[in-house]
């Protein structure tokens, strides 16, 4: 049976206090048993979700902007190379079962965008992306959450549906 797989999004360039909460995030998607999927750099969410999914013995893959691994977080399992800058979201989006916004910027916006509209099962974890998704609310599956705990849980029952 195939492990879930669980994409993390979110800025590169965030404060202590987000950076703690995409650790736990890792860290509980790690106890779950779920692959953690997210931007592969090693700044931000992408650094610290590898970290505590990695510290919790989980399994990590990053989709990597570049075409070389140099700005790889060192967390990583599986790093993969497309030198598609930007455009490797939709690759993030997609590859993921349930997707988790964490706070960011315009990058993890243009992934919200695509989850919604590719009607992926998004959790919002004290990310606002504004009326971003007003076209989407009848078909995308969003759920906003405030903790790491209530979206691993949100996750947990979301998937269980797929």
């Amino acid at each position: 049976m195939r492990k879930p797989v669980v994409g993390v999004m979110g800025g590169a360039d965030v404060s202590e206090d987000v950076i703690d909460l995409a650790r736990r995030l890792g860290t509980l998607i790690a106890q779950r048993g779920w692959v953690l999927l997210n931007g592969g750099r090693n700044a931000g969410v992408m650094a610290a979700s590898a970290a505590g999914a990695r510290q919790a013995g989980g399994t990590v893959i990053g989709i990597l902007p570049d075409r070389d691994t140099r700005a790889a977080s060192p967390d990583l399992d599986y790093a993969i190379v497309t030198g598609l800058g930007d455009a490797r979201n939709l690759i993030n989006v997609l590859s993921s079962d349930v997707v988790i916004a964490c706070p960011g910027g315009a990058g993890t916006l243009s992934e919200v965008a695509l989850a919604a509209k590719n009607a992926k099962p998004l959790i919002l974890l004290n990310f606002d992306p504004g009326r971003a998704l007003d076209p989407y609310q009848d078909t995308a599956p969003v759920f906003s959450v405030t903790t790491p705990e209530e979206a691993v849980e949100e996750a947990a029952t979301l998937l269980e549906r797929t």
